[in-house]
């Protein structure tokens, strides 16, 4: 596996900063939100500049029931050869539930969410690992993610998990140390003992990031700045195997750039010291997978996708929390859902706070109680307003006239025009609407 060196989270809030901040050898995008044919001239530059630049995506759905869409695989693979990138990552998680396989709508969880560590899991994962992997033209590397609920009746311990899906497909490992961290306060999982089970040799690089405790739960945020601790499990880590990357990732809460500089200082230390005290050795190639095992039956995927439909059910739809879940940790998990989709959608849609104010977000998690979402944010941003439309929430006639104005624009079969023109002549239209 090619040696990455120290690489940070690119994002276009901070795009001018990565460029000029000194040492850093790779950046990581997310994989969604770039186009292939049209990448950001600042991951241009730093292509040009021989920064690697890898594609991580959010949205396959790696551990869910279904097997993993062709069109999903075939938008990461274009954009891992827009990149020119030597691998892509991808999470260990479910991000959707219902549909054919369980006859039942389909939701979207909006939010990374825990495979139930199992031997069912196990089995399906690796299939659709492996199906990835035909798919795309690099190394595919996947992600150990955080979480605040877990599953009841889990038959492995995190490390034995990862170790076994390394070992019967070969895929790559991508350690989040921040996720380790997370799992410890939330569940209980000691990240020495996850550490000491991984197959260090199969690391493609590691993820280094920020979070915050709250009445007693951490909460993966990507905002804050890297804790002790984290740094603490990092040099852990670096003790038993010299990792080919490390890259650090912020979200949002962007500091100004001497703070982001001294984060990537204190990871630098921190990879340092686990080095020195460790005299760790550079991971080997992996070795050959084990013999694979039979395909998971229709029925086995059926038990998991009904599953992880009921627990999303609870999350998004408000139906009964399953048996064995712990029900505080699943309201807890369920606003923290609601409170993204909020924040999500303000961002993809960023004229519906414009034209609610202050009233956008109680209206948005109102809402979100009762309509779980069924397509992506932007498709959320849509159904929302046309359920305000429908509901006729509104005191101000004004704005309810901009909001149609806004929801007509953009559900219609015609896409909205890029023209110059004719966004100054809607822009026009906005403020006319305010005024009459």
């Amino acid at each position: 596996m090619q040696r990455l060196g120290m690489g940070i989270g690119w994002r276009p809030e901070i795009a001018d900063v990565v460029e000029g901040m000194p040492g850093i050898d790779w950046v990581e995008v997310v994989a969604e939100n770039v186009c292939p044919g049209h990448l950001p001239e600042s991951l241009r530059r730093l292509r040009e500049r021989g920064v690697t630049v890898v594609p991580h995506g959010v949205s396959l759905g790696l551990g869910g029931a279904d097997r993993p869409d062709a069109g999903r695989l075939t938008a990461l693979a274009e954009r891992a050869a827009a990149c020119g990138s030597p691998l892509v990552t991808e999470h260990i998680a479910f991000v959707r539930g219902g549909g054919p396989l369980t006859a039942s709508p389909r939701l979207e969880a909006g939010h990374l969410l825990p495979v139930p560590r199992t031997r069912d899991a196990l089995d399906v994962l690796c299939e659709n690992v492996r199906i990835a992997q035909d798919a795309l033209p690099v190394p595919l590397a996947v992600e150990n993610i955080a979480a605040l609920i877990a599953w009841p009746g889990e038959e492995m311990t995190e490390g034995q998990f990862l170790y076994e899906l390394a070992d019967r497909t070969g895929v790559r490992l991508l350690i989040d140390v921040a996720n380790l961290h997370t799992n410890h306060v939330n569940r209980g999982e000691d990240p020495a003992e996850a550490l000491a089970e991984l197959p260090l040799e199969a690391i493609a690089y590691v993820h280094v990031a920020g979070g915050f405790e709250r009445d007693g739960v951490w909460h993966d945020s990507h905002a804050h700045p890297v804790p002790e601790p984290v740094l603490g499990i990092l040099t852990d880590l670096a003790s038993r195997v010299d990792p080919p990357g490390v890259l650090l990732e912020r979200d949002e809460n962007f500091p100004e750039p001497p703070e982001l500089e001294r984060e990537l200082a204190a990871i630098r230390e921190a990879v340092g010291k686990g080095r020195s005290t460790g005299a760790a050795p550079s991971p080997k190639p992996a070795e050959t997978s084990a013999p694979a095992r039979p395909a998971p039956s229709d029925a086995v995927r059926q038990r998991l996708g009904l599953a992880q439909t009921a627990m999303l059910s609870a999350l998004v739809a408000g139906t009964p929390v399953p048996e064995g879940f712990d029900r505080a940790r699943m309201r807890v998990q369920a606003r923290a859902l609601a409170a993204k989709r909020a924040d999500v959608v303000a961002k993809v849609a960023p004229e519906l706070p414009e034209i609610l104010g202050e009233g956008y977000r109680a209206a948005f998690l109102g809402y979100a109680q009762g309509q779980p979402m069924t397509g992506g944010y932007r498709q959320d941003a849509l159904d929302f307003a046309g359920h305000l439309l429908c509901t006729g929430r509104f005191a101000d006639p004004r704005r309810r006239k901009e909001l149609r104005e806004w929801w007509l624009e953009r559900s219609g079969p015609v896409p909205r025009s890029s023209r110059p023109v004719v966004r100054a002549a809607r822009a026009a239209r906005r403020v006319l609407l305010r005024q009459a």
